[in-house]
């Protein structure tokens, strides 16, 4: 049997308003109203990818020794306009800053979409899901 979590969600009682719980037990705003709180639910899967992507590629990094000093990641999405608004594709460009080796930061991203990342490999059969890597040192 494979790895299992469980998470929450609790509406607040106010408008479009909840709170999700991680399976940490942290708590997550998410808001359906453009003037409330917390993230869109659409924001969060792209988010996720991006998160589980760059999870993956900073331990590949640091395990190679690369002095990294900061990972960003911007998601560029393009959804349906008619409902259910499903997702066509996702672009993630991560900038990485340091000390790092393009060379080996370009593989351990790839390696992270492609190997580690559960959310990728969830959303790859039905999304185009693209990155591009740039340093800055």
């Amino acid at each position: 049997m494979g790895t299992q979590g469980t998470q929450r969600l609790v509406w607040s009682g106010e408008a479009l308003q909840f709170v999700g719980h991680t399976a940490y037990g942290s708590p997550l705003s998410i808001g359906g109203d453009p003037d409330g709180l917390g993230a869109k639910p659409s924001d969060l899967l792209p988010l996720s990818l991006a998160a589980c992507t760059a999870f993956d590629t900073v331990v590949i990094l640091k395990k190679q020794r690369q002095e990294l000093r900061g990972l960003e990641v911007v998601v560029t999405t393009e959804q349906d306009p008619e409902p259910p608004w499903m997702f066509r594709s996702i672009h993630l460009r991560f900038v990485l800053t340091g000390t790092v080796d393009a060379g080996k930061a370009q593989k351990a991203v790839a390696l992270a979409e492609s190997k580690y990342c559960s959310v990728a490999a969830t959303l790859r059969p039905m999304v185009d899901l693209t990155f591009e890597v740039e340093v800055i040192g």
